[in-house]
């Protein structure tokens, strides 16, 4: 997993860099009433962290820990388009940062355990931490 560690950390930073040459017009823009902002799609990503927190940390002691949430109904509830972006911008950063650190001292003998994250049936916790990534990187494309 210490290649998975690095790998979110290099994003992480690169990322960042990127954030802050966005506009704030285009941070606020919606394509349609019923589509995410990048503002909003960088909240996604707050939520997603969070909630795999619960999962990378839950898993190592709990087996099938049904940890799932509705991603609209977060976005909506927390307001993120009202938000200040750095504010936003720094979270991410700081979360994924953490999450980073919990995947590089993950225990082997835990990469089998499972989550129920709302598929048809629970997944382990390794398959979640690949899937966190390609999660990230899926949403990052979105916004850039």
């Amino acid at each position: 997993m210490e290649k998975i560690s690095e790998q979110l950390i290099d994003l992480v930073e690169e990322t960042s860099r990127k954030l802050n040459r966005i506009s704030m017009e285009a941070w606020n823009h919606r394509s349609s009433p019923v589509k995410w902002s990048k503002k909003e799609i960088l909240g996604h990503l707050i939520d997603s962290a969070a909630n795999n927190h619960q999962r990378f940390i839950r898993a190592q002691y709990e087996q099938n820990s049904k940890i799932t949430y509705d991603q609209n109904k977060w976005v909506s509830t927390q307001d993120y388009q009202g938000s200040e972006i750095d504010d936003l911008i720094n979270l991410w950063k700081s979360y994924n940062k953490h999450l980073a650190h919990i995947i590089s001292i993950f225990p082997q003998d835990k990469y089998n355990n499972h989550c129920d994250i709302g598929k048809d049936q629970p997944v382990t916790i390794e398959w979640i931490i690949h899937d966190y990534i390609r999660h990230l990187k899926h949403h990052l494309d979105q916004l850039f």
